[in-house]
């Protein structure tokens, strides 16, 4: 046996070829050093790249540090050039078993490549590596086989993405309640990156319908979007959908051969409110990387100052601002560009909010978030809603 094949042989090997999974072009230094692009994606203009997600596996990793460099990560974010969201504050996770997840500890950041270097002592052969602990249309696959059987769970299929994945609508609710019961919805994961927006999500499903939920279940209707952007989860992606639209802008436009997502979901509240319904919450949630806030909309002043003070006392929200009020769009004079809750307020008056959840350092649960503060966060936040609302 050759040393070249040898070396090639023992040398650790990096895939992207399973579900989410990305990165771009790698580049071996060494046996065990590696350069690893991160891909990005732009807008349908070829503007405000976002390199805000990463996944990848190494196999036949040795005993040996291997030393990882993340690179490729200036972007632009409403037009506005960054040097990258990935920094010193967003360690990345780290898996030997693809389900359990833990911060990677060494680690050092460059900020003027810049550059996010990891050194990976490894205790087993194989290993995972992620921006933050992966959410894919599989484990949205495993939450629905557990609570399909629940009575008070029922799926509507509202649309397809262009990939042809369905776009899904769940309802929550108590076959015993009133007609006249009040409706909040919940929408998790427009951008495919935010994978905390659905570990959340399933932490509320999963509290919703347990049995000591029933109350919450018989005055309230739950309708949910469990996963808004299934393609763009798939295919690894960030922010935008196939044909390059961000899910959480162009709200005020209605094309469906180019956001079905966005048709799909406006579709599913137009008709309910048509039917005679109400909406009254609108909650969409999302992760960033230092911040985290909650926006809501000034004609709703009084609910929106209470659900903002609920949050503050009875869940682990650590608002880095006040509660503020959106504008009418995220960008003026410039179409396509209001966020979910904005096209809503729109088009229908709706009492819509924004959260956004940081994937960095949290004061109050005194580290960074896991996957156990997300879905415990997820049964805390229906319980402030409820509460709010009442």
């Amino acid at each position: 046996m050759t040393a070249l094949f040898l070396f090639a042989l023992l040398a650790p090997i990096i895939h992207t070829d399973f579900e989410a999974a990305s990165l771009d072009h790698i580049e071996q230094l060494t046996p065990t050093h590696f350069r690893l692009a991160v891909k990005g994606e732009k807008d349908n203009n070829g503007r405000n790249r976002q390199a805000s997600w990463y996944y990848f596996r190494v196999d036949n990793a040795g005993k040996q540090e291997i030393t990882l460099d993340m690179v490729n990560l200036p972007g632009e974010y409403n037009y506005k050039p960054n040097s990258g969201a990935i920094t010193k504050d967003t360690p990345p996770v780290i898996s030997y078993n693809g389900r359990t997840w833990t911060h990677v500890s060494n680690f050092e950041y460059d900020a003027t490549e810049p550059k996010l270097r990891l050194r990976i002592q490894p205790t087993a052969a194989t290993f995972w590596i992620a921006h933050t602990p992966p959410y894919t249309n599989e484990n949205l696959a495993a939450l629905r086989a557990s609570i399909m059987n629940n009575p008070d769970f029922h799926q509507e299929k509202i649309g397809k993405t262009h990939d042809g994945r369905d776009l899904l609508l769940w309802t929550i609710t108590s076959a015993q309640t009133t007609p006249a019961r009040k409706t909040v919805w919940l929408m998790f994961r427009q951008h495919s990156w935010e994978t905390g927006s659905s570990w959340v999500g399933e932490g509320a499903i999963r509290a919703l319908l347990t049995p000591e939920s029933r109350p919450l279940r018989e005055t309230f209707i739950w309708k949910i979007f469990p996963l808004s952007d299934p393609g763009g989860v798939a295919r690894g992606g960030v922010r935008f959908n196939a044909n390059g639209y961000d899910l959480n802008r162009n709200w005020d436009v209605t094309d469906e051969s180019k956001m079905p997502e966005i048709s799909a979901q406006r579709r599913a509240v137009a008709a309910w409110i048509k039917s005679g319904h109400t909406v009254d919450l609108f909650f969409s949630l999302h992760n960033t990387e230092t911040s985290e806030y909650l926006e809501g909309q000034s004609s709703f002043q009084p609910l929106a100052e209470r659900f903002f003070n609920t949050l503050k006392s009875s869940t682990t929200f650590a608002p880095t601002r006040p509660l503020f009020f959106s504008e009418a769009t995220t960008t003026p004079r410039m179409p396509g560009r209001m966020n979910v809750i904005q096209g809503l307020y729109r088009d229908f008056k709706t009492a819509g909010f924004l959260m956004e959840q940081r994937i960095s350092f949290n004061d109050r649960l005194g580290h960074l978030p896991t996957i156990d503060d997300r879905l415990a966060f997820g049964a805390q936040l229906v319980r402030a809603l409820l509460a709010s609302v009442k």
